[in-house]
């Protein structure tokens, strides 16, 4: 069901909303998890780590398509907040259109420029082929994965959480199922892993799709919301082409530290994917909190109550700090525990946690970094203000491209490992100071509209 947060304790409503997100995007990290684990299992050490040396690439593309999906559906939080039944539809509908345009563009391109892209990275030769394999498979059915993301966001942009999370549950336990028929049944390799998303994440976007046409009809749209709305047009590419931009940004910086641990060998690039793995497992609250914001901020911003958008962001951090300490706790003594499920019962993971640790270890120490970023980056994205997505995906980029960039000079792995952390202390300070400027600049303007009000 939807829910307005534009009325309420802040804190009461974000944690409410914010559980079944971090639910849904641990199911989200799983899908990545279980291929992982049964590539590793029942495939090998070599095929582990050929889908881990495509992951910060498939982070580019979901990145951009996620990140332009994302931003349109701001716009649709906004209305909703403000009342505007018509426009939360016109919203949608523009915002379909727009994704369908821009998946057609990136399917064609990805599939053209990949083997370069492969060949950049340095890709080492006995994992190249597996690599292509994967991720070209990917980004055939980068309709189905997108699709998800971009209708489950239209929810979330209304205050349902819920049922993005059943559509996950089912997607993940279909994808399980698929892994091991595809894998263990029909040997497809790495390919069948690929496959298994594709389609389970089809199935998800069903779900959603069939649940909005039948049960939510602030978002059902009539025959003459389906053409493009100039000012709605403007407004969802005014937010969603920097957030895009943004994604794209950072997952360079990523792609160039993939990079950098790829010139350590595939048992480097083995134990730095498992490691990954877990990490983003890990992350996965953070990133619950930050669309929380989004949300929260989207629908306060829309009704104009901008001290109650600062007071979400006040509980947002509160929360992040207490998410980030429990994340740690849990992570460094289980590390051994969690890396040993990608390898298959009985093989030494001591020469792969080797690689590991130095990664996770740094990562702990930033997790509060990396929770500004979400924090402060979404409430902003929420009021409309898509600029800062770039501005912070260029300053995680110099971050991870110095660092990146000297441990290729010098040939250390401590410094590949460090490009994260680096990225994550750097853009959280920044991030802040955004915020602070952002806000500033909104309650000037808010000031202003009242005096205009006032006089008329």
């Amino acid at each position: 069901m939807e829910s307005r947060m534009t009325e309420g304790r802040p804190l009461t409503l974000m944690l409410k909303f914010m559980v079944p997100l971090l639910f849904g995007n641990v199911f989200q990290q799983l899908y990545n998890m279980v291929d992982t684990i049964i590539v590793g299992r029942y495939v090998g050490p070599d095929a582990l780590a050929a889908v881990g040396a495509t992951g910060t690439i498939f982070f580019l593309i979901m990145g951009i398509c996620n990140g332009m999906a994302s931003g349109f559906t701001v716009l649709t939080s906004q209305k909703y907040g403000a009342g505007d039944d018509e426009g939360t539809r016109d919203s949608f509908t523009n915002g379909i259109m727009l994704s369908v345009i821009l998946l057609v563009v990136m399917t064609v391109l990805t599939l053209s420029i990949m083997h370069p892209i492969l060949t950049l990275m340095n890709t080492p030769a006995n994992i190249y082929d597996d690599s292509y394999s994967y991720i070209s498979t990917i980004c055939m059915g980068l309709f189905s994965i997108v699709g998800f993301n971009l209708f489950s966001a239209f929810l979330r942009a209304i205050g349902n959480s819920r049922t993005p999370l059943i559509a996950l549950i089912c997607s993940a336990t279909l994808n399980i199922i698929l892994d091991l028929v595809f894998i263990v049944v029909f040997k497809m390799g790495v390919s069948g892993a690929a496959w298994a998303t594709n389609i389970s994440q089809a199935v998800s976007a069903i779900i959603c799709i069939v649940y909005i046409y039948k049960k939510v009809a602030v978002l059902k749209p009539g025959i003459r919301n389906w053409r493009f709305k100039r000012e709605c047009v403007r407004k969802q590419l005014g937010i969603g082409v920097p957030m895009a931009l943004q994604f794209g940004i950072t997952a360079s910086g990523t792609m160039v530290m993939q990079t950098a641990v790829n010139q350590f060998g595939s048992m480097a690039v083995t134990g730095f994917t498992a490691a990954g793995k877990v990490q983003n497992l890990l992350t996965s609250g953070m990133m619950s909190i930050g669309q929380t914001c989004t949300a929260y901020a989207g629908q306060n911003f829309g009704k104009r109550d901008l001290e109650r958008v600062h007071q979400g962001t006040k509980d947002a951090m509160k929360i992040s700090l207490v998410y980030s300490v429990a994340a740690g706790a849990i992570c460094i003594p289980l590390l051994p525990n969690l890396m040993q499920i990608f390898f298959e019962s009985g093989v030494d993971i001591t020469p792969y946690l080797e690689w590991a640790r130095p990664y996770i270890y740094m990562c702990v120490v930033t997790y509060i970094g990396l929770c500004m970023i979400f924090v402060y980056r979404h409430t902003v994205q929420g009021c409309g203000y898509g600029f800062v997505s770039m501005l912070l995906g260029f300053m995680e980029l110099a971050a991870r491209l110095a660092t990146a960039g000297l441990s290729m000079y010098l040939g250390s792995y401590y410094l590949a490992a460090a490009a994260d952390p680096a990225a994550w202390a750097s853009t959280g300070i920044f991030a802040f100071v955004l915020y602070l400027i952002v806000r500033k600049r909104m309650l000037n303007t808010q000031a202003a509209i009242r005096t205009d009000e006032s006089e008329v």
